[in-house]
């Protein structure tokens, strides 16, 4: 098989920091025949760790003997990589309960070629959303959950993320919390929108919580699910302003703006591979 031209990849790394590793990752790309496109790295001074994303196009190696010599050049610097083609859109299963905002603006920016995401599947506790579903021919799963049928309930979402070979699953409002069994099997792949700016005003009604704080700003804050309930490694945030004459009303819509906006960038970010884990923190390579 001759290989493609101009295949572009992205590579991700994070390993104990040591001199020379932008020169010995350089130099890994320069004898396999890549040339460099984009290329970022951060050192973490407080946890001796190293992180890189590289862009790279290669056209003289086999995809699969490339990734099995940099698994081979990765192992003695403990690194924990990952090799992805450019070009392959990142397949995604989105969940959602009653509130559609999010689900609304991620499929509009998938349809306009904004979000380079492979969109697989929509789940949800309710119905209301069949019909959004349809007109972006996606295939809609309504799985009802009640306290007696969660377990049931998982574990049939869980069968519908594997089977599509989801690498990204997100929460746009999806109103349940997950199981620590669920957040386990998702761990570094499935991302929340969480309606205010972490860690003010957890639980039911954000925007009364906000309102009767007086609050100048709001916020949305969009994380990796943990089984930690909102206190997953944040992968971005964002502020509104608000003031006294503000209502309750006023406070919500502008948060729903803010929660797409926020959850897109996330969600556009991860399918990029720009987000890296840093223990309980992240590094974003914008």
């Amino acid at each position: 098989m001759t290989p493609s031209a101009n295949q572009t990849y992205i590579l991700t790394l994070s390993c104990p920091d040591r001199r020379g590793l932008v020169h010995a990752v350089s130099g890994f790309l320069l004898e396999h025949g890549g040339n460099i496109e984009e290329a970022a790295q951060f050192n973490d001074h407080a946890t001796g760790l190293f992180f890189m994303r590289v862009q790279f196009a290669c056209d003289a190696q086999e995809p699969a003997q490339l990734r099995a010599d940099w698994a081979a050049f990765a192992q003695p610097h403990q690194m924990r990589w990952g090799l992805h083609a450019a070009a392959e859109p990142m397949k995604t299963v989105l969940m959602v309960s009653r509130e559609g905002h999010c689900l609304n603006d991620l499929l509009f920016r998938h349809k306009s070629g904004l979000l380079r995401l492979d969109i697989r599947a929509i789940i949800s506790n309710h119905r209301d959303f069949y019909q959004l579903a349809a007109s972006y021919d996606v295939p809609f799963h309504h799985i009802p959950v009640t306290a007696a049928t969660k377990a049931q309930a998982e574990a049939r979402q869980l069968e519908i993320i594997e089977s599509e070979g989801a690498e990204l699953v997100v929460l746009a409002r999806y109103m349940q919390v997950l199981s620590d069994a669920m957040c386990t099997r998702l761990e570094g792949r499935a991302i929340n929108i969480h309606h205010s700016f972490l860690p003010s005003f957890k639980g039911a009604r954000p925007y009364h919580q906000a309102h009767e704080r007086g609050v100048k700003l709001i916020g949305a804050t969009a994380h990796y699910v943990t089984a930690v309930l909102d206190e997953g490694p944040i992968i971005e945030q964002d502020v509104a302003r608000a003031d006294h004459t503000d209502t309750v009303e006023d406070l919500a819509a502008r948060g729903r703006d803010t929660e797409s906006l926020v959850l897109a960038r996330a969600v556009k970010w991860h399918s990029e591979h720009r987000v890296l884990l840093n223990g309980h923190k992240t590094v974003v390579f914008r």
